[in-house]
């Protein structure tokens, strides 16, 4: 853990183009999400763009709706979103030889509107391992689709 923001990366044998299209589009993030809380999208585009909203059906407990907001966006090499509370997840790709793909996912609450409240019911320790379970499954995913 460092200046608030867990990362962990992971190489996939496929182009930034492909792992991009899945981070893009909200209806496929519960088919690779390591957390175990997101269900499915419930509002929002096909493909996310810089600025685009987007509800997802979540679950911790008991289930719920959240608001997402694009706030970092390059085609083909980073996405990030935000809700209310504003920390972020965010997925940078960098092109490796071979048609390959370095994902880094990074948990950021640097710009939390309550970051002590995030340290203190320790979601740093919980999206570590969320991401650990994250990237395997985007892998795979992918992967399969390549």
């Amino acid at each position: 853990m460092t200046d608030r923001h867990v990362s962990r990366a992971l190489d996939v044998d496929a182009p930034p183009a492909a792992v991009f299209d899945v981070l893009a589009d909200p209806r496929a993030h519960g088919s690779f999400d390591g957390s175990g809380t997101v269900r499915s999208a419930v509002a929002g585009p096909e493909r996310l763009i810089l600025g685009a909203r987007f509800g997802m059906s979540m679950r911790v407990g008991v289930p719920y709706t959240i608001r997402n907001e694009v706030v970092e966006f390059e085609q083909d090499r980073l996405i990030a979103w935000r809700h209310l509370g504003h920390h972020r997840w965010r997925y940078e790709l960098e092109p490796l030889d071979g048609g390959r793909t370095r994902v880094t996912e990074t948990f950021d609450w640097s710009d939390s509107r309550l970051p002590w409240a995030i340290e203190l019911v320790g979601y740093p320790a919980t999206n570590t391992r969320a991401i650990e379970k994250t990237l395997p499954r985007l892998k795979a995913h992918v992967e399969g689709r390549s």
